[in-house]
C-alpha cells in the first residue's frame, strides 16, 4: 500500500495532483458544452426536417427531404465525434502532463 511519503520519491507532490485535476475539469467542461452544442443542433435540424416533410405533398418530394436530413445528420455526427476525439486525446496529455517528470524518473 501506497504511503503519501512514497509519492515524493517519484517527485510527485500536491501541486502535480492539483493540475491535473484542474486540467481534467477543464476537459470535462470542453466536452460537456460540445456535446451540448450537438445534441442542440441534432434537435434543431431534427425538428426542421419535421416541419419541411409535413408540408411535403409528393414522394420524391419527401424522399429527397429524408435523404438530405440522414445525409447532413451523418456528417454532422462525424463532426463531432471527430472533435470528441480530438478533446478526449488533448485531455489525456494534459491530465498526464504534471506527472510526466516523475513518470520518466521512474521509468
Amino acid at each position: 500500500m501506497f504511503k503519501i511519503e512514497d509519492f515524493s520519491k517519484f517527485g510527485l507532490n500536491t501541486d502535480a495532483f492539483t493540475k491535473s485535476f484542474a486540467a481534467q475539469q477543464k476537459s470535462a467542461q470542453a466536452i460537456a458544452t460540445e456535446t451540448q452544442d450537438f445534441a442542440k443542433k441534432a434537435y434543431e435540424a431534427g425538428s426542421a426536417a419535421v416541419e419541411k416533410l409535413s408540408g411535403v405533398k409528393t414522394l420524391d418530394k419527401a424522399i429527397e427531404i429524408q435523404t438530405d436530413y440522414a445525409k447532413a445528420s451523418y456528417e454532422g455526427f462525424v463532426a463531432y465525434a471527430t472533435k470528441i476525439g480530438e478533446l478526449y486525446t488533448d485531455a489525456a496529455k494534459e491530465v498526464v502532463k504534471p506527472f510526466e517528470a516523475a513518470l520518466n524518473k521512474a521509468a
